[in-house]
């Protein structure tokens, strides 16, 4: 598909409650963070939301409330991060009818009818789009949701397939004056909740149940700028990728985040969510002269001014490549540079990120993270969300020396206008 790139010129806009000093730069290129003005104890390296001008990114939100108490069941503990959801939304100037897309992480996934009971009060109008993910560990189990929201609300509207059931939870699909926000769908039945037992049926499936979404919107699958496949280990990752690649223009793929997860609601195996453009002249692929297409990924995707990265490790690329460090931080540092040989690609750097996901092969190697990762983000630190999503795994070289990926990071950047 012989793709335009048109730019539009939208700059970065950060709201706070404290105000982070940029003088010198114009109103559309000031970069503040949003902070509530309850928030006592601050996350190192986290900003609670960033406000990129047409969009909010929310960090993820555990169930800890402002003042370091915890709950004391699960129904309380979702309504806490809600809550504290709904306190950076505020302080951003929002309301929670602002709120387009959640992803929530679950250490249990049979808790999800308490997450349902919460979403009906908070979003009693239009409820957003939204993923659901059983994971091994977060930062503060059981629950951690992160979200993002729309300034303009002119033109969002739930959009439903053809004889999917409605629900008072989420919307299968959330538009807005530009984007399409695409919830999970699983490798499973709606209507029944049945589980094909082929894995590769379930796989398409699933990607039949994304694209009657996209398509409801008036779009295709070739304007979808950012993926995720979830998937349990259950579904091979190599027939994944064949079934996958059969659905988007080879070389021209959306930036794309695989993980493996723990479980997915319903006892479904696989599921993809994502985001797509409603004008494709404002979908651009982005990849590195040195680095060969793929009929799965591309490393990333600009959403109009909005950069959508595929996740990365500290897999060194090359005739020899694998993952060779053998710690975290070493790990961390290769990922980085992976990162950013796609930033400078098109023409950003690390100071433009506004939201990270990080997946960690052990929570207890956050802090050693943390050190290697604030050295390469900043001055205003993006919004975040933190998860170990399987269990660690072994941690030994294999024959040839490749070890394992201890973590894996995404993100999504903004063009300022003093970039162009």
């Amino acid at each position: 598909m012989l793709m335009k790139r048109i730019r539009r010129a939208a700059g970065v806009l950060i709201l706070m409650a404290g105000v982070v000093d940029c003088s010198g730069l114009t109103a559309q290129e000031r970069v503040r963070a949003v902070v509530p003005p309850q928030t006592t104890s601050p996350v190192p390296f986290v900003s609670p939301a960033v406000d990129a001008g047409d969009y909010l990114y929310v960090s993820g939100q555990g169930p800890r409330a402002a003042d370091g108490s915890l709950p004391s069941t699960t129904a309380a503990e979702v309504r806490q991060a809600l809550e504290n959801i709904k306190a950076i939304v505020v302080a951003a100037g929002l309301t929670m009818d602002n709120v387009v897309y959640t992803q929530i992480y679950l250490t249990d996934v049979g808790k999800l009818q308490d997450v349902d009971t919460a979403f009906a009060k908070y979003f009693s109008k239009v409820p957003p789009a939204r993923a659901v993910l059983g994971v091994a560990n977060l930062p503060d189990p059981p629950v951690e949701i992160n979200a993002v929201a729309v300034r303009d609300l002119r033109g969002r509207r739930a959009v439903f397939p053809a004889n999917y059931p409605h629900s008072d939870t989420f919307s299968p699909g959330i538009l807005t004056h530009d984007r399409l926000f695409i919830s999970s769908m699983a490798g499973m039945d709606p209507a029944s909740g049945k589980i094909p037992d082929d894995p590769a049926a379930q796989v398409d499936l699933a990607l039949d149940r994304m694209k009657a979404v996209v398509n409801a919107a008036g779009l295709e699958l070739g304007d979808v700028v950012f993926v995720n496949p979830y998937l349990t280990k259950e579904i091979p990752m190599r027939l994944m990728n064949q079934h996958y690649a059969r659905r988007f223009e080879f070389g021209n793929t959306p930036a794309r985040a695989t993980i493996e997860v723990s479980s997915l609601p319903g006892g479904a195996h696989i599921e993809y969510t994502g985001v797509a453009v409603r004008d494709i002249q404002t979908r651009k692929a982005v990849r590195p002269k040195n680095m060969p297409p793929s009929p799965t990924a591309s490393p990333c995707v600009f959403a109009g001014e909005t950069l959508y990265c595929s996740a990365k490790s500290g897999f060194i690329p090359g005739p020899h490549g694998g993952v060779y460090a053998s710690t975290t931080p070493t790990q961390l540092r290769q990922t980085m540079r992976n990162l950013l040989d796609n930033l400078e690609e098109a023409g950003m750097d690390f100071s433009q990120v506004v939201s990270t996901t990080v997946y960690l092969d052990d929570l207890a190697d956050q802090t050693e993270f943390d050190k290697v990762y604030g050295e390469y983000l900043g001055p205003i630190m993006p919004a975040r969300t933190t998860i170990e999503q399987i269990s660690p795994g072994d941690r030994k070289a294999d024959s040839e020396g490749h070890y394992s990926d201890f973590e894996q990071v995404s993100l999504i950047a903004v063009r300022t206008r003093s970039s162009h």
